[in-house]
């Protein structure tokens, strides 16, 4: 946790930013609000469940704004951060967090489920990253942006093959971005979580555990033991990490896809 001093310089220079969290409904989009939003950031909350956002939004308050969107769709992502743009003047950051997963094996994967992972975790990233760099070179707006990638886009994870092809997609998106607007004083940076406890887990751990056909306690079990700071890994864990690529500590840093695994991955 970080101590008060670094905690009351983050928050003075955070303090007025204005932020675009998507998937904020729930699970690490909301840990990574609040977290962004105790450092003084006003927070658009953008979800595609409109009820989970509103409730977030109601948690936070401070004037944060909950806003209906599906990263999938061009109109909607432009949609949404035009609302902000309207109400606020613009934003100075946006944390790109919307995903989702199913789990299967490779050989008996669908069409449905390729496209569902990688319209939401790639298309996702893209859209809603291409549409703030362009309001920020509008506007001349030195902007951060942060993409939720995942240990699985350092390495394949069996039984998650098109989630791990997605978000080994974002990483190359990340790099790339970040290096075209480097000129233009625009960060790109990514996160990269292992094994967060969030609702999108639980559902995994049932999956996984039909699929190997083991318990889900033994899933869990396994996930801990893979890790070498010995838990799970909770949401507030990632968003401290964003909270600091927000922060003018991480002015030097861009392209970066940062673990925050617990150990489990290192390079």
């Amino acid at each position: 946790m970080a101590s008060t001093a670094t905690s009351g310089k983050l928050a003075e220079e955070l303090a007025g930013k204005r932020a675009i969290v998507t998937g904020a409904g729930s699970g690490i989009g909301r840990a990574i609000a609040q977290a962004l939003a105790r450092h003084g950031v006003q927070i658009a909350v953008a979800d595609l469940n409109l009820a989970a956002a509103e409730k977030t939004a109601t948690e936070l308050g401070q004037g944060a704004k909950a806003l209906t969107i599906d990263v999938r769709k061009r109109e909607s992502v432009e949609s949404a951060f035009n609302e902000v743009i309207k109400a606020w003047g613009g934003f100075d950051i946006l944390c790109a967090n919307a995903g989702v997963s199913t789990m299967n094996k490779a050989v008996d994967l669908t069409d449905e489920e390729w496209d569902f992972n990688f319209d939401v975790n790639s298309r996702g990233v893209f859209l809603s990253n291409q549409i703030a760099v362009r309001h920020f070179l509008a506007t001349g707006n030195k902007g951060i942006i942060v993409n939720t990638a995942s240990l699985a886009a350092k390495i394949g994870a069996p039984l998650l093959a098109h989630y791990s092809a997605s978000k080994f997609a974002v990483l190359g998106w990340t790099q790339a971005l970040a290096r075209e607007m480097a000129p233009h004083g625009i960060r790109v940076n990514a996160v990269c979580p292992g094994f967060v406890k969030t609702s999108m887990q639980t559902r995994e751990i049932e999956w996984e555990a039909k699929l190997r056909e083991v318990t889900p306690e033994r899933v869990v079990s396994d996930y801990i033991s893979q890790t070498p700071l010995g838990r799970l890994e909770e949401p507030e864990d990632v968003a401290d990490v964003v909270v600091f690529l927000c922060s003018n500590g991480a002015r030097f840093m861009t392209g970066q896809g940062i673990n925050v695994t617990g150990g489990v991955y290192t390079t």
